[in-house]
C-alpha cells in the first residue's frame, strides 16, 4: 500500500508536459487495453492524428479528434503530423493573412499534413495529398 501511494504522490509531482501529436502510419485497430487480446473497440483511418496520452511497452494510449481514448500498437504510431479539419469548410489560404487568395477548400474530416510543427499567430502551414497546400486557422483544425 505505501509503495501504491508513494507512485500515485511520484505521479502528480511530475511537471506538465505538452501535448504530443502524431498520427497513425497505416489503418489500426484500437484496443481497451495494451494487449492484442484485448478487446478491439474500433479501426482508424491512416494518416489520421492522434493524441499520445500514456506511452507503456509497445503500446501508447491515444485520444483521437472526437475525444475517444484508446490503446494501439506504438509500431503504428508516425512521427509524420497531420491535422483533422473540423469546421464545416475550412479555407486555406496562400499566405497566413484572412484576405490572403484562398487556395482551396477543405470540407470536415479531411486530413491534412502539417508542413510546420508550431503554428503562426493561429495559422497552420498545410498540404493536401493531392500536393496544394497553404495556411489554415487553427481553429478549423485538430491535432495542432
Amino acid at each position: 500500500m505505501r509503495r501504491l501511494v508513494f507512485v500515485i504522490l511520484a505521479l502528480t509531482a511530475l511537471p506538465a508536459s505538452a501535448i504530443d501529436y502524431f498520427s497513425l502510419a497505416d489503418a489500426a485497430v484500437m484496443y481497451d487495453a495494451p494487449s492484442l487480446k484485448a478487446t478491439p473497440l474500433f479501426a482508424i483511418a491512416r494518416h489520421t492524428p492522434v493524441e499520445v496520452v500514456v506511452t507503456l511497452e509497445g503500446w501508447c494510449k491515444v485520444r483521437d479528434a472526437a475525444g475517444s481514448m484508446a490503446w494501439v500498437e506504438k509500431r503504428q504510431v508516425s512521427e509524420k503530423r497531420t491535422v483533422l479539419v473540423t469546421a464545416h469548410r475550412a479555407q486555406v489560404r496562400s499566405q497566413p493573412e484572412p484576405n490572403a487568395a484562398i487556395v482551396f477548400e477543405a470540407e470536415k474530416d479531411v486530413v491534412l499534413e502539417l508542413v510546420e510543427p508550431l503554428p503562426v499567430a493561429g495559422w497552420a502551414k498545410i498540404r493536401h495529398r493531392s500536393g496544394q497546400g497553404g495556411f489554415i486557422r487553427v481553429n478549423q483544425v485538430w491535432g495542432v
